[in-house]
């Protein structure tokens, strides 16, 4: 099964095994890698955001915003429990995706402005 979605960078992941029809841990590795390398793609693309947010907020001191973390994993909780995510993953992999887009921002915008 292949599927790609309409972002400015298409996202395809490779065809694989639905994990219910996995019957073999060759099947699950496949099918993991394959969705890596389409995290791997979407995770960049959301890098790119974050050198969007560097060049456009006018002071380091916006970088982070507490309300905006929150408002993102709330975001995300909402999202993650129809599409079958638990939340014990789901929220601390976004709070340290967030912890390090904001790390990765702040230095964007000291890197710019020097």
């Amino acid at each position: 099964m292949c599927w790609s979605a309409p972002l400015s960078d298409e996202v395809v992941i490779d065809a694989r095994t639905p994990p219910e029809a996995c019957e073999t841990m060759a099947q699950v590795r496949h099918g993991v890698d394959a969705l890596d390398r389409a995290l791997v793609t979407l995770l960049a693309e959301r890098q790119r955001y974050m050198h969007a947010a560097a060049r456009i907020k006018p002071s380091r001191d916006v970088v982070h915003d507490d309300a905006r973390i929150e408002d993102v994993v709330t975001k995300v909780l909402a999202a993650a429990e129809p599409a079958g995510l638990s939340p014990d993953i789901a929220e601390p992999v976004w709070r340290t995706l967030i912890d390090r887009c904001i790390a990765h921002e702040l230095a964007v915008w000291d890197r710019t402005r020097v």
